[in-house]
Parts: C-alpha cells; sequence; structure tokens
C-alpha cells in the first residue's frame, strides 16, 4: 500500500501537535437512567485525539486532527465545532458513502456497572481511513504526532495504518501512543497488538487496569518492562497518581529509530529517571474525557521542555479541568494559574482539592486548598 516517502521533511513545521483518530457526535443524556428511559439528549462531540487537539489548541498550542467524516451533517457539526477549539481541520477527509459516527451515553461512570453506551460506528467514514487515504504530509507536519489504540480497533485497514504511522523512519516525528484499550472494540479481536504498537512509539500512556486486561501484565515496573523502547512510559494508576519511566524525551524531528528519546537513541527501560506523582482530590462531576486531557496536559508541557513531575502534574490539573464539568472538554486553567500549582511543594500539593469552578483565572493556590 502507499505510504510516506522515507525522510519526509517537516523540520520547518509551525504545528505543535497532529491529533489522527475518529471523532464522533455524542448525544448526552439529559437526566440519569437507563439510556430506555432518558426522555432527551444534547448532543456534544466525542473522540480521544479530537479531545487532545482541542484541550492543547484551547491551552495556546498550534493543534491539528486528522480525521475522516461522512458528507452529512454531524461531519459539518464535528468539523465546526472542533476547529471552533481553535484546531486546524484542513486535514479532515470527507467520505461520500460512508456515515459520520455517532454514540449515546448514560450519565454514570464509565467504570460503573450501570454505566451504558450504544455506538453506532460499524461502517463509519472514519473506519475506512487506511495507509492510502491518509495525507501523509499534513499527519507529519508537527513535532509530535498523537495517536490511541482506538484507531487500531477500527477496521483492519485502521490497524494497517497505525502500523504504518508508528514504522521507524527517518524525519519522524516524536509519536505519542495512548494505549485507551475499549473491551467493546475488541470483541473476537486480539488486544496484543496494542502491544506491538506501543512498543514503537516515543512516548506512551497505559493505564495500570487497561495494560492488565488487555495483555495480562500486573504493576508499573511489569509494564515498564514490556515496553523497553519508548523513552517515556506514563503509567496512570487511578486514585493513585501515575509513575513514569523516562530515559529522554524531546519532542521534534528525529533520525530513524522508532521508540527513540534525544538524538534518536532508543529507549531500552535501564537507566530510567521513575518518578512518581499523587493524584489530586477532586470533587468529580463527571468521570468522562480525564484520560485525554491528562494526555493534552503531559504533552503541553513536554512541549515548553518542563521537567517530569511538572508534565505529569500539568496532565492532573489538565484532568481535573475536565472531570468538574459534565462533558468531556472545557476550557483549562489559564497557564499561569497552572504554573503556580505545578510549581507547588509536595505538601501543598496533597492538600488541594478542585471542584467546580476552580479553573477560575482569579483564584489563587490558596483559594482550591479546602483540605
Amino acid at each position: 500500500m502507499p505510504g510516506p516517502a522515507a525522510g519526509t521533511a517537516h523540520a520547518a513545521t509551525t504545528t505543535d501537535v497532529v491529533c489522527l483518530g475518529e471523532s464522533m457526535v455524542t448525544f448526552l443524556p439529559s437526566q440519569p437512567g437507563r439510556l430506555a428511559d432518558v426522555p432527551s439528549f444534547g448532543r456534544g462531540i466525542g473522540g480521544a485525539e479530537s479531545n487532545v487537539a482541542c484541550a492543547l489548541a484551547a491551552a495556546g498550542h498550534r493543534a491539528a486532527w486528522v480525521g475522516r467524516v461522512g458528507a452529512d451533517g454531524f461531519g459539518d457539526h464535528l468539523v465546526e465545532t472542533i476547529a471552533g477549539y481553535g484546531v486546524d481541520t484542513s486535514a479532515v477527509r470527507r467520505d461520500p458513502d460512508r456515515p459520520t459516527g455517532i454514540y449515546f451515553r448514560t450519565a454514570t461512570d464509565r467504570g460503573a456497572g450501570a454505566h451504558e453506551v450504544a455506538y453506532y460506528r460499524a461502517g463509519s467514514a472514519a473506519s475506512a481511513m487506511s495507509p492510502s487515504n491518509v495525507p501523509y504530509g499534513e499527519v507529519f507536519a508537527g513535532r509530535i504526532l498523537h495517536l490511541s489504540g482506538i484507531t487500531a480497533a477500527l477496521s483492519a485497514d485502521c490497524l494497517e495504518l497505525l502500523r504504518e504511522l508508528t514504522a521507524p523512519r527517518q524525519g519522524r516525528p516524536l509519536v505519542s501512543f495512548d494505549v485507551n484499550h475499549r473491551p467493546h472494540l475488541w470483541r473476537g479481536g486480539d488486544a496484543s497488538v496494542l502491544l506491538e504498537l506501543a512498543r514503537r512509539a516515543d512516548l506512551v500512556f497505559v493505564g495500570e487496569d487497561e495494560a492488565e486486561e488487555a495483555w495480562g501484565i500486573v504493576g508499573a515496573e511489569a509494564i515498564r518492562a514490556a515496553l523497553p523502547e519508548p523513552a517515556v512510559v506514563v503509567v496512570k494508576r487511578g486514585s493513585a497518581g501515575a509513575t513514569v519511566f523516562a530515559s529522554g524525551l524531546r519532542p521534534g524531528p528525529r533520525s530513524s529509530n522508532a521508540g527513540g528519546a534525544e538524538e534518536g537513541a532508543a529507549g531500552t527501560g535501564s537507566g530510567d529517571t521513575v518518578t512518581v506523582v499523587p493524584a489530586l482530590h477532586v470533587d468529580v462531576v463527571a468521570a468522562v474525557g480525564a484520560g485525554d486531557a491528562f494526555a493534552a496536559g503531559f504533552l503541553s508541557a513536554t512541549l515548553r521542555g518542563l521537567p517530569v513531575r511538572d508534565r505529569v502534574r500539568h496532565g492532573h490539573l489538565m484532568a481535573a479541568a475536565v472531570l468538574t464539568v459534565p462533558g468531556d472538554l472545557t476550557e483549562p486553567p489559564a497557564r499561569d494559574h497552572a504554573d503556580r500549582l505545578a510549581a507547588l511543594d509536595d505538601g501543598a500539593w496533597g492538600r488541594l482539592r478542585l471542584g467546580p469552578g476552580w479553573t477560575a483565572a482569579d483564584r489563587a493556590p490558596e483559594e482550591v486548598r479546602t483540605s
């Protein structure tokens, strides 16, 4: 299949992060309860990669989203809404023969037993993405290319595309990969392929729970041992925070080795710096979109060259902004506000408790510390 030519040029890029994946129109319930009982729904957007792009753009970065939508009203809504966040959508392709995906969900937490999601994405325009129809010049135009395992589950062509995008090649941007294991998408499939893709990336986000469910791997150290190549592996541990294994990471064009760190040298897992950062205390309104926001916060701080601890703290802060609103997206805290909180000493960080409204620009750290 056609793919990008070796040595794709992007040294003079003006884009910070390119995010590729499916975005869908999401219908949010007007009240709690079973889908069968909800009388009406409000319309929003949902998609791991477009969520990251929107959050990064809102945080002041130059972000682009590459995807495929139907030539329909829902496709219009997605492109217009995502562009409204300041995201470059010029590389989005319209499919005249396939629809834009949609889904409905209940108001309960995704991890709760009563949570329901009804997806209507089979045969969607995004599932037709392949190495033969993606605009590689735009995909490789950023300092960072952000992907997720959700795309790999959409179709055989989508999986082949992710294999192509994560393959070693001269001048490849830093590849960020969020495992994003969704069990319902892998029914009858082999989720172990997510481990293959993660090993070809430079920066990996993975939850302890999803690593155990998808690969049978338990614990942060075992996850790093299974992912020796990436320069940075961020293991998300829920309420326990995050553990980062880092052997170096510099966003921007590198030489040829996938999984490379600074100056294109491959990460090996040996000689790692291990950083453990506790999670924040958050008064949760809705537990949706937090993982995407965390990735956006971490990538934002990576682009700024901040220390690993502060990258994780910015991830936690961006996630807290989303957790304290009903939807997947929200305005992040102002950069100087987030920087002040991220710079707190360990004791003050541990005492923070963030609730609805905490991102207001005029709130000082002392005003959001309530415990």
